[in-house]
């Protein structure tokens, strides 16, 4: 093989029909080498000394290397942990670029730049092979043909998110086919597309399916990293959802999807990688240049800042890892047609020397990205560093988790009085928080419940977390849950205690429904799937973590006719999903929103106070002259509330649309008339529509 100059740009290995160009960023290296191995990644068949360096990128072309040709990198330069650099050329490389891995990483000693039994840990040097027992990457071809036209394109306002596992969502799933499940073939399975169509769900939103690896801890317990926030390849595709060529197996179930008017939304991990503290491996980025990928430690840069809780921090601030960050953001909406992304710790994104900027490079970046314009983004907005927890606060164009509205959902429904005026806020889009900079109520993602924590039936099913199988004697996971077990801890045969859970599952999702903002959908929570009340359940790749779908179909447990109910509700009433924030009464002097007593009447300041509330209601004016208005109430007492049906311009009955709970006390007659006597029953939602 002969190897000449090729060039700097693109960064990674770009077949062009000839031969392959390798570019690699390393600025503090004083060579690197390219190293090719069998198709089986045992064998390494040739080193080549990449010839040139550019402006601190290195880079060379291989005649006949084609697409499937396995390949890693050794980096030379001075090991000296005390000042930041540990290059260790022993260490086979990852490409930070590659777009494909072949292999598992086999966890031993030799993966460690250190001799893991010295006295002097890091400072110390291993000169031992790491290459059989690392991944290796591969030279991949990125053509594929996909129809003509954009995706979904779905509108803010108009999505509803589900948040799923790409194996945990088909692993138990009988009516796909045995060789999809748990693979992403699995996610377009017809059975798995009308269900989520027929929930309403308009964009899933999966967990993290770039490249990553199980910590060697949890393999020495018997356990793996299931949720997958452990990254070590941004390009790259994570094998183990594939049958065999995972990246155009990912498109093709893209492409599915897309047919089926369901977006893509990814679950992306920039904020750290696999490589932990200053004692974790050397894998891709510590051995390419650690100086210029990670947080150090200012006045000890053998130590690294530890923003994410997992040993180190990604530094967007230096230009080249940005450009990384931004290369792989572009590379999945243009080569993989995502459509969009959510972020987790997002706020180590937007850090800078002096904390957290919504103005940082990254934002910048992002804001005058002409491809990432047209996606949705969603920040989950904190991290676990100093002044990390930023609700509210990320540039208007994002989106983010809202955990208040989370935590308020919980409590009311749980029992808790004295929150109707949080609850009316948080219903009403959280204008406390987001109503700012531009932004619109759409900036709220509602959620009751996420992968990182309780699923729905076991909210109403635990009081405690019970996470003895992950290992750390339950002392991981939140203890902060406001969850409730209904009078039994755990799984019951007392059937007032179980139809209790059921009516807390319904109110709970009906909230969510209703509330202004986007709402976010756990995997599972519609047919009762419990994790035996495990909320930390990031290492079960079995039973506990697999959505349990034995629910689906039966009666009391199986909610997909109630949500995709709630889902019609938010197509057809456009006060459910605005685009502005409520006024109050509006120049036109119609009111847009009125919060109303239960004798019918304006609520006043002592209205707002009234001791131990438990009871909302209020309604919810048509955008327009002549729409419909919608009136909501929500009774989280344990008794029920008489109230009178309100009145309203051009509305003179009022229509029931929903009830989480049968409503025994109606008014006389068919309809339910302005000023009748109606009873909201204990622990319930109603909704109503107007009516001329």
């Amino acid at each position: 093989m002969r190897v000449e100059a090729g060039t700097p740009h693109p960064l990674g290995a770009t077949w062009d029909g000839r031969g392959t160009n390798f570019a690699l960023f390393s600025e503090h290296a004083e060579k690197v080498e390219l190293c090719l191995f069998d198709r089986q990644g045992r064998r390494e068949l040739e080193r080549f000394a990449l010839p040139e360096r550019t402006e601190d990128v290195w880079h060379g072309y291989v005649d006949d290397v084609v697409p499937g040709q396995l390949y890693g990198y050794r980096v030379y330069g001075p090991y000296e942990p005390e000042r930041g650099h540990r290059f260790n050329p022993n260490k086979l490389l990852v490409d930070p670029y590659a777009k494909r891995l072949s292999g598992r990483l086999v966890w031993s000693d030799v993966h460690f730049g250190y001799r893991t039994a010295s006295a002097r840990a890091d400072l110390s040097y291993d000169r031992r092979d790491n290459a059989r027992g690392m991944p290796k990457s591969v030279v991949v071809d990125e053509a594929f043909t996909w129809r003509a036209g954009a995706g979904p394109r779905i509108a803010w306002e108009d999505t509803i998110l589900y948040e799923a596992h790409v194996k945990g969502l088909t692993q138990l799933r009988d009516d796909v086919p045995p060789g999809w499940r748990g693979f992403f073939y699995g996610l377009a399975a017809p059975s798995v597309i009308d269900h989520l169509r027929r929930l309403g769900v308009t964009a899933l939103e999966l967990l993290p399916i770039q490249a990553f690896v199980d910590d060697r801890l949890l393999v020495e317990r018997g356990l793996r990293n299931y949720w997958g926030y452990n990254t070590l390849g941004f390009f790259a595709p994570e094998p183990r959802y594939a049958v065999d060529h995972a990246l155009d197996e990912f498109r093709s179930t893209v492409a599915r999807l897309h047919d089926a008017g369901i977006e893509i939304i990814l679950d992306v991990v920039y904020n750290h990688t696999a490589e932990g503290n200053h004692l974790g491996p050397t894998l891709s980025f510590r051995g390419i240049d650690n100086l210029s990928y990670y947080w150090l430690a200012a006045d000890k840069p053998r130590y690294y800042e530890n923003f994410t809780g997992v040993g180190n921090a990604l530094n967007l601030q230096h230009p080249r890892v940005l450009q990384m960050v931004m290369d792989s953001l572009r590379y999945w909406v243009e080569v993989c047609h995502v459509d969009g992304f959510r972020f987790d710790l997002a706020t180590t994104l937007g850090r800078g020397p002096n904390g957290f900027d919504a103005r940082s490079a990254f934002f910048g970046a992002v804001r005058q990205d002409p491809v990432l314009a047209k996606v949705k983004l969603i920040a989950e907005p904190w991290d676990l560093g100093s002044g990390g927890y930023q609700v509210g606060n990320f540039p208007p164009e994002w989106s983010e988790w809202n955990d208040v509205f989370r935590r308020t959902l919980r409590r009311c429904w749980r029992g808790e009085g004295d929150l109707i005026g949080d609850l009316s806020t948080r219903m009403t889009g959280s204008s406390d928080l987001f109503r700012r900079r531009g932004r619109a109520p759409r900036a709220s993602i509602n959620h009751v419940t996420v992968h990182d924590g309780f699923t729905l039936a076991d909210l109403v099913s635990y009081s405690n977390k019970h996470n003895d199988d992950n290992g750390q004697e339950n002392h991981d996971g939140s203890d902060e849950n406001w969850s409730t077990n209904c009078g039994v801890e755990g799984p019951t045969d007392d059937a007032k205690v179980l139809e209790l859970r059921r009516t807390l599952r319904r109110n709970l999702l009906a909230s969510l429904f209703l509330a202004q903002g986007v709402p976010l959908l756990l995997a599972g929570d519609e047919v009762g799937n419990s994790q035996n009340g495990n909320n930390n359940a990031f290492c079960q790749d079995n039973e506990i973590g697999w959505v349990d779908w034995s629910g689906l179909g039966r009666p009391g447990e199986d909610l997909s006719e109630l949500i995709a109910s709630l889902a019609a509700l938010r197509r057809k009433f456009a006060q459910l999903r605005p685009r502005h924030w409520l006024v109050g009464r509006r120049q036109d002097g119609s009111l847009d929103v009125l919060w109303l007593t239960p004798r019918a009447t304006q609520m006043t300041d002592r209205d707002w106070v009234f001791p131990e509330a438990r009871y909302l209601s209020y309604v919810l004016g048509p955008p327009g002259e002549h729409g419909t208005p919608v009136f909501i109430v929500l009774n989280a007492a344990e008794q029920p509330i008489d109230f009178i049906l309100p009145a309203w311009p051009r509305c003179s009955r009022w229509l029931c649309a929903l009830a989480t709970v049968p409503v025994s006390k109606k008014p006389a007659g068919a309809d339910y008339r302005v000023g009748a006597h109606c009873e909201a029953p204990p622990r319930s939602v109603l909704v109503f529509e107007g009516a001329e």
